[in-house]
């Protein structure tokens, strides 16, 4: 058969696309939500690039599994509900509840958030267990995993549309006890020009990658090997150190 060099370029750039086009399908794009939770997920105030401790660390996940991502910064509710209902879509920081365990696949823990109730830095409020915050009314977000579960307990929630209004509202006086990450809402109550103190941290939680329940349990489980790598090498605790 005659020699063609324009046959042997034709054949050869074929296979180049059909190899790229075979890794593209063994690691598809994950879509990653995430909403506003400083110092864990949050938009830098310049680039607008989404930064933060479980930031970082998903991205060094993303990076060392060789996993094509991208990043959707949003409302809490809209956030988690693309994961929930959408296939190859993960969200964080999602705290782990028994209620969400088994509606994702978990990649975690990234961090630790205690949840913690809050007062105004002049208030008289003695807190010693949760049920002494009962005769309260706390104010929380909606949607949020802390204000669920008080809202499943009984309590009486004044809630807000954001956390960093609940900051706003304490200090008005709106409502007399503010639930919230133990990190997060200290870095608020800066933001919003308020003093605040904690009164009983009084559940400890996890936050994680939470994963639609489509998303490969091979990639899975090298997501999390990763994770386990990056913590034995102290990556984990200089990415925390950063936003200290």
């Amino acid at each position: 058969m005659k020699f063609s060099p324009g046959r042997s370029v034709l054949v050869w750039a074929s296979a180049i696309l059909i190899s790229f086009g075979s890794l593209a399908a063994a690691t598809p794009q994950l879509v990653l939500t995430t909403e506003n939770y400083p110092p864990f997920n949050m938009q830098d105030g310049e680039t607008k690039r989404v930064i933060g401790i479980s930031t970082d660390i998903v991205r060094e996940i993303m990076k060392r599994t060789k996993v094509p991502y991208s990043i959707k910064f949003l409302p809490w509710q809209r956030a988690f509900g693309m994961a929930l209902k959408n296939e190859g879509t993960c969200v964080f920081s999602t705290t782990e509840t028994a209620g969400r365990k088994p509606n994702f696949k978990w990649v975690g823990p990234l961090v630790e958030n205690n949840w913690t109730f809050f007062g105004r830095a002049d208030s008289t409020i003695h807190i010693r267990s949760i049920d002494d915050a009962r005769r309260f009314v706390i104010g929380g977000y909606k949607g949020d995993a802390v204000a669920v579960f008080l809202e499943n307990e009984g309590f009486s929630l004044d809630l807000a549309s954001h956390d960093l209004v609940n900051a706003r509202k304490l200090s008005a006086g709106r409502f007399d006890v503010w639930a919230t990450g133990q990190y997060l809402g200290p870095y608020l109550a800066q933001q919003a020009g308020v003093a605040i103190k904690p009164l009983f941290t009084f559940r400890k939680t996890v936050m994680s990658l939470a994963c639609n329940k489509n998303v490969d349990d091979t990639l899975i489980q090298r997501m999390n090997q990763t994770l386990e790598e990056l913590r034995r090498e102290g990556f984990i605790d200089k990415i925390a150190a950063k936003y200290a």
